[in-house]
């Protein structure tokens, strides 16, 4: 059964829900980015594996919970309480239906996704289809894939980039890319990146750099 990685930077109100839902046989790993609430203890006490990466980044929490798995299909989904990890079985089923990379496209609840967050996310999926001609309704955090193929494809961003460079890599590569809706609900705690017009922007520019490289 997968591992699910999961970045954590100061989850402790989220993650005695998200452990509670994972799925049976869905082993989490959890990936300790310098939180500084306890995420990791937490996570730990409940019986989570924790992994620490001190270099701060999205990428780097992913990458590092990507070389700790050991399982044959690997899962990455946020640890903030906005993904329902009941709905992964329903994400990696796609990899046995032929997929490589499966993507959980986000269906906001009312209020759970500041609007300037859902216009980046949209003007970057219309870029991708325009560069890549992938069309993807969304490039979302709730993804599985096969441990091996995606350390095959040498990501290198460690920080908001790594999610857009895994599916413009995977294309590249000839990678089937699909995706299927997933609820996406209100976040508890402040996001270090759609929760701010700074983080937003950083994720944008950081986006934008894998964009101009796949052209």
């Amino acid at each position: 059964m997968p591992d699910v990685i999961l970045p954590v930077l100061d989850e402790a109100a989220a993650i005695p829900g998200v452990l509670a839902a994972m799925p049976a046989g869905y082993r989490p790993i959890v990936v300790d980015n310098g939180s500084g609430d306890g995420s990791a203890e937490i996570a730990a006490g409940l019986g989570a594996r924790v992994v620490t990466e001190p270099r701060r980044g999205f990428g780097a929490a992913c990458f590092a919970g990507l070389l700790a798995a050991d399982a044959e299909v690997v899962c990455f989904m946020d640890c903030d309480g906005s993904l329902d990890p009941a709905d992964l079985p329903r994400v990696v089923a796609l990899l046995d239906q032929g997929a490589d990379l499966a993507i959980g496209a986000r269906h906001a609840a009312r209020g759970a996704w500041p609007v300037h967050a859902r216009f980046a996310n949209r003007v970057l999926a219309r870029e991708l289809r325009r560069r890549t001609g992938t069309r993807l309704e969304d490039i979302g955090p709730m993804r599985a894939a096969r441990r091996q193929m995606l350390l095959d494809l040498d990501l290198t961003d460690r920080r908001s980039g790594w999610p857009l460079e895994m599916v413009v890599k995977a294309v590249a590569a000839g990678w089937s890319v699909v995706d299927t809706p997933v609820p996406y609900t209100e976040r508890q705690g402040r996001s270090k990146v759609t929760g701010t017009l700074r983080g937003t922007i950083q994720t944008i520019g950081d986006m934008g750099t894998i964009l101009r490289a796949a052209e």
